[in-house]
């Protein structure tokens, strides 16, 4: 079982990862408004957070090309599902749907990590993370403020389904306990995640409209390339690179869980960068997420000792070394 402190930089790194993530929004939202398609911004960030992680992907790897080859099936599934099929699924679902609703049906993915692993083991999940998980969700509704009578689009919950599936995705995949350092992984998962993106796009099935604008940003006009930087540097290379550590110190659940938290800092990012304040039963709903999360929290290690969810790949790890001599 993890040591206190292993698990405390788990959960750091998790949170600073879902800061990074939720800059997203924020700073994408203006040159989305400027005309440029969710295509067009979605394939410079991956290419240019590919590009970016390129350099400590390399350096963690140190040469051990044997491991990026074992581990090729992770880093497609990863790059696949995880990176192109996520992002790309959501953006389509927005299209279709209101805002909150897509990431609502897309943040349902630890849900189905958390189906997935008691019908895969038959094992009943500790009543901490059952009653957390219900709690976490609840949170979620009232901080995205669904609410009122909306016609739904059936293809648009489709898309947002599929989302919320690459969502599991990535931290099934990236809780895996591989040769890889999860630096690696990232930055290789990420240049699959960015060809795919730019093959759907050759072929028409993603729209690139990328006119060549000036935006506003933090009440300055800026070109539309420092938006795309800031994109693809922070909630892109940095924030996938420091949450894949995250996912292999807690293990898949409670990495899965903890991410939640990337949309209430999204919505005081918001509030701070864009002027959206927050309602008052959103703060309800951020008190219940973090209340359900801290409870799946207390409800992993029993979980693991039942065998009803994986465990870490940090412990998998250590069990499988050679004793010293």
């Amino acid at each position: 079982m993890q040591g206190t402190g292993t698990r405390g930089v788990g959960i750091a790194a998790g949170l600073i990862a879902a800061l990074a993530f939720a800059t997203s929004g924020p700073v994408v939202k203006p040159l989305l408004a400027a005309g440029w398609s969710p295509g067009a911004a979605i394939l410079v960030r991956l290419t240019i957070g590919a590009v970016l992680l390129a350099g400590p992907a390399l350096w963690a790897l140190r040469g051990r090309w044997a491991a990026l080859r074992s581990d090729w099936s992770t880093v497609v599934g990863l790059g696949l599902l995880g990176v192109a099929g996520a992002s790309t699924m959501y953006f389509f679902a927005v299209e279709r749907l209101p805002v909150a609703v897509a990431l609502l049906v897309e943040y349902t993915g630890p849900l189905l990590l958390l189906l997935w692993a008691w019908a895969r083991t038959g094992r009943v999940p500790a009543r901490a993370t059952l009653v957390g998980a219900s709690l976490a969700m609840g949170g979620l509704v009232l901080v995205l403020d669904v609410t009122g009578s909306v016609r739904l689009d059936p293809v648009g919950l489709l898309f947002a389904g599929a989302a919320a599936i690459g969502n599991a995705a990535y931290f099934a995949f990236t809780a895996r306990p591989i040769a890889l350092p999860p630096v690696s992984l990232a930055g290789a998962a990420m240049t699959v995640g960015a060809a795919v993106v730019a093959l759907l796009a050759l072929v028409g099935a993603l729209p690139i409209e990328a006119p060549d604008v000036r935006v506003d940003l933090l009440g300055a006009q800026v070109h539309w390339m420092v938006p795309l930087l800031i994109v693809g540097a922070v909630p892109t290379a940095f924030a996938y690179g420091i949450s894949a550590v995250s996912v292999r110190l807690l293990g898949e659940r409670l990495a899965s869980f903890l991410a939640l938290s990337e949309v209430l800092l999204a919505v005081a990012l918001a509030w701070v960068l864009l002027g959206e304040q927050p309602l008052v039963v959103q703060g309800v709903g951020a008190l219940l997420v973090v209340a359900g999360v801290a409870l799946v929290r207390s409800g992993s290690d029993r979980d693991v000792e039942r065998g009803a969810t994986p465990p870490p790949a940090v412990e998998v790890r250590a069990e499988r070394a050679p004793e010293p001599v």
